[in-house]
């Protein structure tokens, strides 16, 4: 990332993003809460990328250098923090259940007029004991090191529909399927199948958020059928991908 501009205290607030607009590289000296409750946001550091839809935040530590990119129609709400209510030095998905929603929703809002002194602070110390009571989801594609690994992830990035096994990727990126499956578990935290999958997700959810059909979604993201996919989204996500953008 190049250059990346700094912000001493992460904001607070709405801002609207038109699909594909973002926010480029950046970082705070505070902690922020990235949350669209309309649309699919991204968040990119070094260490890799993170997605999350309308049941999901993205907890972003102070000093991280970060971007955002919106796809689909977003709302984004952000949530500048001085404090660490989760403890956790690096970034995360997190879930957001209706109650968080709607905290978030109401924190990063206009106040409403003839709003009582302290009501704000009260609204931000509920806000605060949910978050620490929101648990942390695997939804990560971290940044591989290693140039065999990181030959082999972007290949399938380009086509998350490829289905070539990790011995003929490993082939292909001159290595054993054997040092492949330990550099994904050693450097990604993960078995290759499992990466893959949320290599997948992660394709599909921002497929989903420009309109793509469910059924090409799955074709474009590599699933045998639609049936496939959408027990696969259902299972990560806890909704249908067809309800994914209509709650």
């Amino acid at each position: 990332m190049t250059g990346i501009r700094h912000t001493p205290e992460a904001p607070t607030g709405r801002r609207p993003l038109a699909p594909g607009a973002g926010i480029d590289a950046h970082r705070h000296d505070t902690h922020q809460i990235v949350y669209a409750c309309r649309g699919v946001l991204s968040v990119t550091t070094g260490a890799g990328a993170w997605v999350a839809p309308a049941n999901r935040a993205i907890w972003v530590p102070a000093g991280t250098v970060h971007e955002h990119r919106a796809h689909g129609d977003t709302d984004l709400r952000t949530v500048g923090l001085t404090r660490n209510p989760l403890g956790l030095g690096r970034p995360a998905v997190l879930a957001v259940g209706p109650l968080l929603r709607e905290l978030i929703i109401a924190y990063t809002g206009d106040p409403p007029a003839g709003a009582a002194d302290g009501e704000r602070d009260r609204l931000l110390a509920v806000l605060l004991d949910q978050l620490r009571r929101a648990c942390e989801q695997p939804f990560h594609l971290p940044t591989p090191e290693d140039a065999r690994l990181a030959a082999v992830c972007e290949l399938l990035w380009r086509d998350p529909a490829d289905t070539r096994t990790l011995a003929l990727l490993a082939l292909q990126a001159g290595t054993s399927d054997r040092t492949l499956a330990r550099l994904f578990r050693s450097e990604l935290g993960m078995s290759f199948p499992q990466w893959r999958t949320q290599l997948r997700l992660h394709h599909a959810l921002l497929l989903l958020a420009d309109g793509t059909p469910v059924t090409t979604v799955a074709h474009r993201c590599g699933w045998a059928s639609a049936s496939a996919f959408i027990d696969v989204f259902r299972r990560a996500f806890g909704y249908t991908p067809g309800k994914a953008f209509t709650m």
